[in-house]
This record gives structure tokens, C-alpha cells and sequence, in this order.
């Protein structure tokens, strides 16, 4: 049995999840599939400007697994641009770095990436009900295809 995969931290889901090439004479393309983890990856390094190190301290892991995410990112993006594909990004192993909560009685907090691991919330800081749920991020594309904690279930 292998090694449980270390959660990713991502800062952000982006707001369009599907790339299709102009032009191309096929209804449905072939796809490539690029994970929330393998975007954010992108988003540090080729975006930002970040290097790798910053760039796996701002994810939460090492350096080495940081360049692999990287190298598959890239790996994928190259065969969907030379290659007539469309790019879909969803899924992956990965937790937002702030999770936005809410209670029944309407109150909404945040809660780092950090205390999320350690313990997670349990009753609203507010009016300390118990009935709380995380909310989701708004962009298409989300939930679909789910592992690990970005679920419903918290």
C-alpha cells in the first residue's frame, strides 16, 4: 500500500476551468486534465514569478514534490497546445489555504490552512452553534471529480 499523498495548498480555484482549441473540426476534443494543484503550481512559478522553494512553502511541501506538480503542469499544458486539445482543470489532492465558513444563524468567518489541519472548526466563534458548514468557492468547474478535503463533508 503507498504512502497517504500530502495535502496541497492553492490560494485560488481559477474562474474558467475549460480551454478548447479554435478551430478544431472534432465536437469533443480530446482532453487533458490538469489538477487545482498542478494550476496553482503555474500560478506561483510562471505567473508570479516565484521561485521553487517560496513556491512549496506557500503549497505545503517540498521542494522536489513542488518541481514534479510543476513538471506535470507543464508536461500536460505543452500535449494540449501542440497537440489540438482542451485543457480541463479540476480535482486533485489539494485544501484552500483559508476556508470560508458559515453557521445557520447567518455568520461567516475564515479559517487558516493551518488550524484546519491541527483541529478544525467545530462551533461558530460567534454565537458558538454547532450547525456550521464550510462554503465552497465559486467557480466552475468545482467539485467535480473530488478527492480529499475539498469536499462537502467536513
Amino acid at each position: 500500500m503507498g504512502r497517504t499523498p500530502k495535502w496541497r495548498r492553492v490560494t485560488f480555484i481559477p474562474e474558467i476551468t475549460y480551454f478548447k482549441p479554435v478551430g478544431s473540426h472534432l465536437k469533443i476534443p480530446e482532453e487533458v486534465n490538469l489538477s487545482i494543484e498542478e494550476a496553482e503550481a503555474i500560478h506561483l512559478n510562471d505567473l508570479k514569478g516565484l521561485v521553487q522553494e517560496e513556491c512549496a512553502q506557500r503549497m505545503s511541501i517540498s521542494r522536489p514534490t513542488f518541481h514534479r506538480v510543476l513538471a506535470s503542469a507543464r508536461s500536460k499544458l505543452a500535449d494540449a497546445l501542440l497537440n489540438g486539445k482542451a485543457i480541463r482543470i479540476e480535482g486533485g489532492n489539494f485544501e484552500m489555504a483559508i476556508r470560508r465558513f458559515h453557521c445557520l444563524n447567518g455568520h461567516e468567518w475564515d479559517v487558516p490552512f493551518e488550524t484546519l489541519i491541527a483541529a478544525p472548526p467545530h462551533f461558530c466563534p460567534t454565537c458558538n452553534t454547532p450547525n456550521i458548514l464550510p462554503l465552497q468557492p465559486h467557480a466552475p468547474g468545482w467539485g467535480k471529480r473530488r478527492r480529499g478535503r475539498h469536499s462537502q463533508s467536513s
